[in-house]
């Protein structure tokens, strides 16, 4: 593969803007890559509330593929510019070009070119919901059957092996209380005060990182009341969180959500009901297997560390690991993932396809 025919497929993929809210988009950007893998290989279609996916291999009956390429499709929304690439010396800016739609590409190409050659069954997994959750895309095609022994998520690593990454769950704190003139406090009872109060009494047990950390950590993301009135007193509040946490926390991995929530309630004065749907444990893969010492070899022989790495964001990986399979995180460079100047690094490209195409062969 060389960076100058790989470019303009790159930039005719960031251009397509495959964000959940434009379903025909993510039927687009999916199409794209099935188009360059091209013809000779089954394509197996799956769809989930209105998020398609897709996962191609070699044909006949679906085996227990030896390894899975993961990729996702999708991006976070972005300004109008963001969707169209630009080039800057060795980086290329757009939404989506480090988060992930370079790596996907390398990965489809490296199918196209290696899967028939190989003496065991490989896989394709490409989804369109990794950003709103994974559970239509990945999680779906493994309920209905999908398996493997080992698979490479293809999100950025700069050629790392992300062998760790956090647990998440999204939590609500409600509380209730009696509307009054705001002039007559007394008379009444501010939910939006109990809100606030649990908010201050998890951050003081999970407080606001400021560095980096391998600790759980309680994002604020809001807090609303349907009071529209400046001078009544709200009888109703609620505070959403976003939680992260490592494997090493037993107060939420291994936990369920009825256990989760009565943790974070102790935390709470009285008066407030934490709510939580369901809890996403962490994902850890086997850091001495022969996958990822074969795939640290191959990075390594471009000239890249394979260093071992934590991701504090979760991935489709997690839902691999509840069923006992090793996934790694491996991908190309870049920056600005989810921001305004998002970039992807250009120099990682071509060694990151060399190195999955020389992983593969060398476990054959």
């Amino acid at each position: 593969m060389e960076l100058d025919t790989f470019l303009p497929l790159a930039e005719e993929l960031l251009a397509i803007r495959s964000t959940a809210d434009r379903p025909d988009d993510l039927h687009r950007a999916l199409d794209f890559v099935l188009d360059v893998v091209g013809t000779g290989f089954a394509v197996e279609r799956f769809e989930s509330d209105g998020k398609p996916s897709a996962l191609v291999h070699l044909g006949g009956s679906r085996p227990e593929f030896r390894v899975i390429l993961n990729a996702h499709l999708d991006v976070v929304p972005g300004a109008p510019e963001q969707f169209r690439p630009r080039r800057e010396g060795d980086r290329l800016h757009a939404r989506g070009a480090q988060d992930m739609k370079l790596s996907a590409l390398v990965q489809a190409l490296v199918f196209r070119d290696v899967a028939a050659g190989l003496p065991f069954p490989v896989a394709l997994q490409l989804v369109t919901d990794e950003e709103v959750g994974g559970r239509d895309g990945t999680r779906h095609q493994l309920e209905r059957g999908v398996r493997g022994r080992f698979v490479v998520i293809g999100e950025h690593s700069g050629l790392r092996l992300v062998t760790e990454s956090k647990g998440l769950l999204n939590a609500r704190l409600r509380a209730t209380g009696r509307s009054a003139h705001s002039a007559y406090q007394w008379l009444g009872d501010n939910a939006l005060l109990k809100v606030m109060r649990a908010v201050d009494g998890l951050l003081a047990a999970y407080p606001v990182a400021t560095g980096e950390a391998w600790r759980t950590t309680v994002n604020v993301a809001g807090v609303e009341t349907t009071n529209t009135a400046l001078n009544q007193v709200p009888a109703d509040a609620t505070a959403w969180l976003d939680i992260r946490f490592p494997p090493e926390d037993a107060d939420f991995d291994g936990r369920s959500a009825q256990e989760v929530a009565a943790h974070l309630a102790a935390l709470c004065p009285p008066g407030v009901v934490v709510e939580v749907d369901q809890v996403e444990p962490p994902h850890r893969a086997d850091p001495g297997s022969t996958d990822v010492a074969a795939l640290r070899r191959a990075a390594r022989s471009q000239g890249y560390s394979g260093d071992f790495l934590r991701k504090h964001g979760a991935a489709d990986s997690r839902f691999y690991y509840q069923r006992g399979v090793d996934a790694v995180i491996f991908g190309i460079g870049g920056d600005g993932q989810h921001g305004p100047d998002e970039w992807a690094d250009l120099t990682t490209v071509v060694p990151y396809y060399r190195a999955l195409a020389a992983y593969l062969r060398a476990i054959a």
